[in-house]
């Protein structure tokens, strides 16, 4: 694994039309929680399907948080419960892994996915980011596509100190703007997120936020530079 540097915000990289970064985003609320509700309810039966092309960048963050048997991870978003199975498979079955999911017909997709597979250390929760409980620190947090969670600044510190262990990997995968010379990369960003999040703010930076909660972290590309991936420690 490449070796971690201290948090940085690396500069970003807007196309010339896309929005300007508005400054730190706040927790979903009033309208904005309706709209996020409606999207994810409307994204649902489709969820599996749309992500399936990023089955490989899935497999590389879960392998970035390297997990160990007998640790806790966080799957945060965790929607119908992708990466519940890798997850699950890499802390074995003394581990456990907590998914947490703001949309109900998402939740219930991964509740089904659970049931099915008749694990019994496999924990869900419907919670927002201020509204997540947990029992126990975890070990590792997994941001999959999280873009509307990741923009949440007010609230993702105080959700990684009482919900990680000092040290604790995290990742997180997701769009961001290309390079304005890669305008295919900015046009299937573009597509993909007018239907899959809720506002476009922060596309040139989603990590921002987050890597600021971090001790350290380090910044990757991939997907032509449509994807990012950024590891670190809590």
């Amino acid at each position: 694994m490449p070796s971690l540097m201290r948090t940085s915000s690396s500069p970003g990289h807007s196309p010339p039309d896309s929005p300007p970064d508005n400054g730190p985003a706040s927790s979903p609320d009033g309208p904005l929680q309706d709209k996020l509700q409606q999207l994810y309810s409307a994204r649902a039966a489709r969820y599996d399907l749309e992500l399936a092309p990023f089955a490989t960048l899935r497999d590389e963050a879960i392998a970035a948080l390297q997990l160990q048997p007998g640790r806790t991870v966080l799957d945060l978003g965790c929607g119908t419960g992708l990466s519940l199975p890798a997850l699950r498979q890499a802390v074995g079955s003394r581990g456990r892994v907590i998914g947490v999911e703001l949309c109900p017909a998402m939740l219930v997709r991964a509740q089904q996915r659970v049931a099915e597979a008749g694990w019994r250390n496999v924990e869900l929760q419907l919670a927002s980011a201020e509204q997540t409980v947990l029992k126990r620190t975890a070990d590792a947090a997994l941001f999959f596509f999280t873009h509307d969670l990741l923009q949440q600044a007010s609230a993702l510190p105080a959700l990684l100190a009482r919900a990680l262990k000092p040290g604790a990997r995290v990742v997180a995968v997701g769009l961001c703007w290309a390079p304005p010379w890669q305008p295919w990369s900015n046009a299937f960003v573009l597509g993909a997120a007018l239907y899959s999040v809720a506002s476009l703010d922060g596309l040139a930076q989603p990590w921002r936020h987050l890597a600021a909660a971090l001790r350290v972290s380090q910044l990757e590309r991939r997907c032509l530079d449509a994807a990012y991936l950024l590891q670190g420690c809590r």
